[in-house]
């Protein structure tokens, strides 16, 4: 059984989790150019259809975290989603300059403290603060 506030709690964690994957997407978007020469870069294969793909990820993705919506599978999809942009795209045992390696190395484990985030999401669920919250059956005295 929960505590009324572990809700709230809840909220709190999909919006932080939410504004990072929102503002990435959005600065994809205002810099597409530039994402895709980024993933060029990077050896991403299938630029063409990833490039696309990562901006919607993470659009749709911090929106559905926001309101809540099928967040447990979400969840999980982001844990992913997390991980691989860690492994593609933070790839810290590539790059010989210190500074740079050092900054990646903040990067990819920054990602995967992320995913934990993510997998914490997945087990808890979204909340009564979301969608999936309000359409879940209540137990009880006929719902009361």
């Amino acid at each position: 059984m929960s505590r009324p506030v572990d809700s709230g709690i809840i909220f709190i964690a999909r919006l932080a989790l939410s504004v990072l994957f929102l503002w990435s997407g959005v600065m994809k978007l205002l810099g597409y150019a530039g994402f895709v020469s980024y993933l060029q870069s990077k050896g991403v294969p299938f630029v063409q259809v990833a490039a696309p793909i990562a901006t919607a990820v993470e659009v749709l993705g911090g929106l559905l975290l926001v309101i809540g919506f099928k967040v447990r599978p979400l969840a999980l999809f982001m844990a992913v989603y997390t991980v691989a942009t860690a492994v593609l795209g933070h790839d810290f045992w590539n790059v010989v300059d210190p500074a740079a390696q050092h900054n990646m190395v903040i990067h990819f484990w920054k990602n995967i403290g992320i995913a934990g985030g993510f997998l914490l999401l997945f087990v808890t669920g979204a909340g009564r603060m979301s969608i999936d919250g309000a359409r879940a059956p209540r137990g009880g005295l006929g719902g009361l």
